[in-house]
């Protein structure tokens, strides 16, 4: 399975966020994409996962589903926390698994995997930043899906579970999965590629 990015042009605002944008992951390779605010990172991810339209060029996953664009093939983990506070932790997740397909059974082995499976009843509306991140990278693991698209997954997060991502990241390539991540800083992955945006 690759994911190839050919010839992207991408226009928000009337402004060309990047131009002629060339790149290419295969399974079990990271690509972390940095550069400066407003260098179009975050455009990228969304570009990737059909959540904005590109001027010019395509981008298609090639072994993956031929019937599906990439962006259903791939979990997007973007700035906001897709969490509704009137939900527990535990129905919240449930509500994402059922609604990207997941297994049942797989929702506490996701919660307990993010160190949450002691929060499951308690409301979302509770939860610190950091736990409401946790809580969507739950998602990551409670429906699988081969491509993961993450803007500044390590945000909000303390140490320790920024460490616990970085294994679930690694153990999402070793699986041969794929992984396109937006970060300003080192996010755990040492091996991965990096594509930089705009100017240094």
């Amino acid at each position: 399975m690759r994911l190839v990015g050919d010839n992207l042009t991408c226009v928000r605002g009337g402004r060309e966020v990047f131009a002629g944008l060339n790149f290419s992951v295969s399974a079990g390779e990271a690509l972390v994409v940095t550069g400066r605010n407003g260098a179009g990172k975050s455009s990228l991810l969304r570009v990737i996962a059909g959540l904005v339209a590109t001027a010019s060029g395509t981008v298609a996953l090639e072994g993956g589903d031929a019937e599906s664009p990439p962006g259903e093939q791939a979990h997007y983990l973007g700035h906001l926390d897709a969490v509704k506070p009137s939900l527990s932790v535990c129905e919240n997740l449930a509500f994402w698994s059922a609604y990207l397909g997941g297994q049942p059974d797989a929702i506490d082995e996701s919660l307990e995997a993010v160190g949450l499976e002691p929060l499951a009843g308690l409301l979302a509306a509770y939860l610190s930043a950091g736990q409401r991140r946790r809580l969507s990278i739950a998602r990551l693991l409670a429906a699988p899906r081969p491509l993961w698209l993450l803007d500044e997954p390590t945000s909000a997060l303390d140490q320790p579970s920024q460490q616990k991502l970085a294994e679930l990241m690694r153990g999402h390539l070793a699986g041969g999965g794929l992984i396109v991540a937006a970060a300003h800083g080192p996010i755990g992955l040492d091996g991965a590629r990096e594509l930089r945006l705009g100017a240094p």
